[in-house]
């Protein structure tokens, strides 16, 4: 009997491993036979492990008691496999909750389906039932709740040590404790880190959520921000020339209408993520803009001079040095420097007061994410220097 109970805890402390597969949360999404070999064949793994389960088996052959004890044995036996199968396909693949999800009824009615199974056993087999203990022990780590670990892990231990220090022969469970207890401190650590993991990758969604949010109200609001500003100006001039000059106010309105036509297109696609201005474009595009409101555009230098990642993020710091120009700085002439790995944005406004509002802020972000320097500083000219190096 001593030599049924150590090899049966031996194996079955290995087969408590097995239900550490329903930690894989993304093969819960998809019934088995859907999806691939793992979620389809996943089951062979708890069959693989149960077939320790023949020291159990052995001790029922083996075993004085009644007849009608030895026959509730094996019926509690049988019972046990299929529950416990069963289970672990549920926890697996059908979504039964568990470890960082909370288990669903059926969960919780194949774990005290598997207690009574186990229970069944006792009367023809003894001492060697604590065989099952690891087993059921792994399904509460992996398959229900922290409670449950602990709840069962501290059942699991002090039952054990019952049999060992208080019942006759009781030496012979020596292994299966310390099995037990060994068992209890694996699944403790694998679910902790488990857990541990799912946080971490929970938490890295939500930051990457957030971090994509506000990448687009970013680019939003440089969009809009931009043509907005633009429209105004526009606006202003159509309301002083639709008296004294009919048809270039007419134009002007057309203006006004492809901005805001062209605002809404670049929103969409700023929100769908597909923007991608070219910085020959955005030059043209702030060129008019600024011509618009009497400013002239200088530019010394070629777009060509920056990699298509580093004209991207030069594009959209463009596109705001050039709004905060027309909203703030009364300038009468801007120059654009490009050089390999720079871009300066250089006004002959009013200056650099060294407060950073929105539009700085997006600049200053927008540079960092590209690996750029970002600098806004006063120029020798007595205007505003924005200046992004890579």
């Amino acid at each position: 009997m001593a030599d049924d109970v150590t090899r049966d805890a031996a194996a079955a402390a290995a087969a408590g491993a097995a239900p550490a597969a329903w930690a894989t949360r993304g093969s819960r999404r998809r019934s088995v036979g859907s999806g691939a070999p793992w979620e389809r064949f996943g089951w062979l793994m708890a069959v693989v492990w149960l077939v320790f389960l023949v020291y159990p088996l052995m001790a029922l052959l083996r075993s004085d008691a009644a007849q009608g004890w030895i026959a509730t044995g094996w019926v509690g036996l049988g019972a046990f496999i299929v529950v416990y199968v069963a289970g672990f396909m549920n926890g697996m693949s059908f979504g039964g909750g568990g470890l960082t999800t909370p288990p669903k009824p059926i969960q919780w009615a194949a774990f005290a389906g598997l207690i009574a199974c186990a229970a069944l056993v006792v009367p023809s087999v003894g001492g060697a039932a604590l065989g099952f203990l690891p087993f059921i022990m792994s399904f509460a780590s992996y398959g229900l709740t922290r409670l449950a670990h602990w709840t069962t892990m501290a059942a699991c231990v002090t039952l054990t040590a019952v049999m060992l220090f208080f019942t006759p022969q009781g030496m012979d469970n020596l292994t299966i404790f310390a099995i037990v207890l060994l068992l209890g401190v694996v699944n403790t650590v694998s679910t902790s880190l488990i857990i541990r993991s799912a946080e971490a990758e929970q938490l890295g969604l939500e930051l990457a959520t957030s971090e994509a949010r506000e990448a687009v109200a970013r680019d939003v609001h440089d969009l809009v921000g931009h043509s907005l500003t633009v429209v105004s100006l526009k606006a202003q001039l159509v309301r002083r020339l639709v008296d004294s000059d009919p048809e270039r106010a007419k134009a002007e309105l057309a203006d006004i209408e492809s901005l805001t036509t062209e605002a809404i297109a670049g929103v969409r696609a700023t929100v769908a993520g597909v923007r991608s201005a070219a910085l020959v474009e955005q030059l043209a595009s702030c060129r008019d803009a600024l011509q618009s409101a009497d400013v002239v555009m200088l530019v010394d230098g070629d777009a060509a001079a920056l990699s298509p990642a580093q004209s991207l993020t030069a594009s959209w710091i463009l596109r705001e040095a050039t709004t905060n120009v027309l909203r703030h700085a009364e300038a009468r002439t801007v120059t654009v420097r490009i050089a390999p790995g720079n871009l300066a944005v250089i006004d002959d406004g009013a200056g650099y007061g060294g407060d950073e509002g929105n539009g700085v802020r997006g600049m200053r972000e927008r540079a960092t994410m590209s690996g750029a320097a970002f600098a806004v500083r006063a120029d020798e000219s007595g205007g505003t220097c924005v200046e992004v190096t890579w």
